[in-house]
């Protein structure tokens, strides 16, 4: 006679509750929030951090490749910067090349959960990446690409990993597949990652047991808490209860598949010296006039890091971007209006992005009915409508100096009608915190500012 195996319940009921306890504790067992910036202050200054703009012809361990002018790494690791060649079925442009970044690895970005005296706290990190606006932010317990910990670097190992790869070594409360910047990645995805331990986590000055609520309270600070804990944070399972939604899960969903199916995008890879309108000098890949953005080079010294030196390009994008929700409260919900927004290097061409995504620099000059739409109105939002106004920048590995102006815009039904222009869709916050389990959903823009929702940063 067999046993029938156990059954569980498909979802842990409490986990919702326990992630909004922490998000309402404004302090924790361990550092006070006020301190945490002199915290990464103190962290830079105990360590040698420096990045120095060097010729793309002068980075140790690259070259460009004979014959693609690929800028490769000679291991044949980590990234290479190649060329992408796009067709658009619709907007302004409906052919183009530029470069890309080509990283066929799955990295991980996971953050380590444990309870201490009846609320969940997050073990984060001060990092240093060469292209951040100031040398560390908070970053997850672990942030590495499979190149990292797999030893490529033929550096220290990563802190913390085992609790993200060996199984029984915590329980996962979340994990995703996550996209990243499909303006400048060509398809590179991201594991995002929840783990809850009961073991004892060995002290390290680099490391602080933070609550949600405190990781909220930075995030109302400007640069101090990195791309990757946004995009973690964002896939953080926490349940509204909600009174319902203007759209149905269902018909939100069948939406996004049209919106799918009706643009067809296509972006292939190409060789970076066939990228027509760029050119390679010196100091950079870049446009004759100066926009979007430009390949540059950095020599790195970071005491810190698994490796202490090293050399890498970098893409510098022309101006700050603005990246924003337009929310209205319909039906007494919280609703954000959404875009589904297409980009190259998406997996699946279309994911769901915040109202306004994009840098004003590179409109200047275009005509009015090719703008981003709705952008005029967040540029000229009466200041009383801005309920959350931040400056985050993005992912310092890949990117420098890239800073979004990251904002939530109350709007009025005339600004923001019921039935939104084609491609707009409204959407309640429980309905994107549960796109959020499932890969190519939201994009990193949409869930940096739905962690400034969960994590208590933003009240709707």
């Amino acid at each position: 006679m067999t046993t029938a195996a156990p059954v569980r319940p498909r979802t842990e009921q409490a986990l919702s509750a326990r992630l909004f306890r922490s998000a309402a504790a404004p302090d924790g067992r361990g550092i006070a929030t006020g301190d945490v910036p002199g915290w990464l202050a103190e962290r830079a200054a105990a360590h040698r951090f420096t990045v120095e703009r060097v010729p793309l012809d002068e980075l140790a361990g690259w070259s460009f490749a004979p014959g693609t002018g690929n800028l490769v790494h000679r291991s044949g690791r980590f990234f290479s910067v190649e060329g992408m060649a796009v067709s658009a079925a619709e907007g302004p442009f409906a052919q183009w090349r530029q470069p890309v970044i080509h990283q066929p690895e799955t990295g991980i970005l996971g953050i380590l959960a444990k309870e201490f005296d009846g609320v969940l706290h997050f073990l984060m990190q001060a990092k240093m990446e060469p292209g951040n606006p100031g040398p560390l932010q908070l970053s997850p317990t672990v942030q590495a690409t499979f190149s990292n910990y797999s030893g490529a670097h033929r550096g220290a190992r990563v802190k913390h990993l085992d609790h993200f790869l060996v199984p029984g070594r915590g329980r996962v409360l979340a994990d995703s597949l996550q996209s990243e910047h499909g303006s400048w990645f060509f398809r590179k995805v991201n594991r995002n990652m929840l783990v809850e331990t009961d073991e004892d986590v060995p002290p390290d000055e680099d490391f602080q047991w933070l609550t949600l609520g405190q990781i909220g309270a930075l995030l109302r600070l400007d640069t101090v808490v990195n791309m990757d804990t946004r995009s973690v944070v964002a896939c953080f399972p926490m349940a509204a209860p909600e009174a319902g939604a203007l759209r149905p899960d269902t018909e939100l969903l069948s939406w996004l598949t049209a919106e799918r199916a009706r643009r067809p995008l296509t972006a292939r890879r190409v060789p970076l010296a066939e990228t027509d309108g760029w050119e390679r000098g010196a100091a950079a890949v870049a446009r004759p006039d100066g926009r979007y953005f430009r390949v540059v080079g950095v020599a790195v010294e970071a005491g810190s890091r698994e490796v202490t030196g090293w050399s890498q390009p970098l893409f510098e994008p022309a101006g700050p971007g603005v990246t924003a929700f337009l929310h209205r409260r319909i039906g007494g919900v919280p609703h954000l209006l959404v875009r589904a927004k297409a980009e190259p290097g998406f997996v699946n061409t279309v994911e769901l992005a915040p109202t306004v995504q994009c840098t004003p620099e590179n409109w200047a000059g275009v005509p009015a009915a090719h703008r981003p739409p709705f952008l005029d109105a967040v540029l000229a939002a009466d200041p009383e409508r801005i309920g959350y106004a931040a400056l985050h920048s993005e992912e310092g590995g890949r990117f420098l100096n890239a800073v979004s102006r990251c904002l939530f815009v109350e709007a009025d039904a005339v600004t923001a009608p019921d039935s939104p222009p084609p491609g707009f869709q409204w959407a309640t916050v429980g309905q994107l915190n549960a796109l959020t389990a499932h890969p190519h959903y939201l994009d990193v823009q949409a869930r940096t500012l739905l962690a400034c929702v969960n994590s208590g940063a933003v009240r709707l």
